[in-house]
């Protein structure tokens, strides 16, 4: 049963995830790059005859194991890949630790941007101000109350009238 449970809300974080932050184009964005820079660092070294990186593959190794700070990656020979290897270990740990911040970051203060959480956080702010208001301000408040609740029953009532229309 938690299963049934958990995958939609799993789903909707997923869809969340991607439809409202930059990880998705942050992702493929380091993905590229990390083609690009890798075969950078690939043709820079295939020269070298004392280099660990013979081939595309040893590459894509590199460039992983020099962006995930690991430490595990060989220092490249050619003045050329080590500039290059120095680019993308700087460029692919920010775009990296960037997604990571940038995703947490939009997922977590998506629920506060709603409109409409503002306007109950405005409404909510403003009640606390109530022992501040004059009677003008007061009597204001209330005609603005009651059109709020006049709107909202003819909310009620259009939906209630579509729903009888719906077989």
């Amino acid at each position: 049963m938690k299963s049934t449970i958990a995958h939609p809300r799993y789903k909707r974080f997923i869809k969340d995830i991607s439809l409202h932050t930059p990880f998705t184009e942050m992702v493929l964005l380091l993905i590229v790059l990390w083609l690009l820079f890798s075969a950078g660092v690939f043709l820079a070294e295939r020269d070298s005859a004392s280099s660990s990186i013979h081939d595309y593959g040893d590459a894509l190794y590199w460039g992983v194991a020099a962006f995930s700070t690991a430490g595990i990656a060989d220092k490249p020979i050619s003045g050329m890949a080590q500039l290059i290897g120095g680019l993308w270990i700087v460029v692919g740990s920010v775009l990296f630790f960037g997604a990571i911040v940038a995703t947490v970051t939009t997922y977590f203060m998506r629920p506060m941007q709603r409109p409409h959480k503002k306007i109950i956080d405005t409404i909510e702010f403003n009640l606390e101000q109530l022992n501040d208001l004059t009677v003008d301000e007061l009597d204001l408040l209330k005609e603005t109350v009651d059109a709020l609740i006049v709107h909202v029953e003819s909310l009620k009532e259009k939906q209630s009238r579509q729903s009888l229309r719906v077989p």
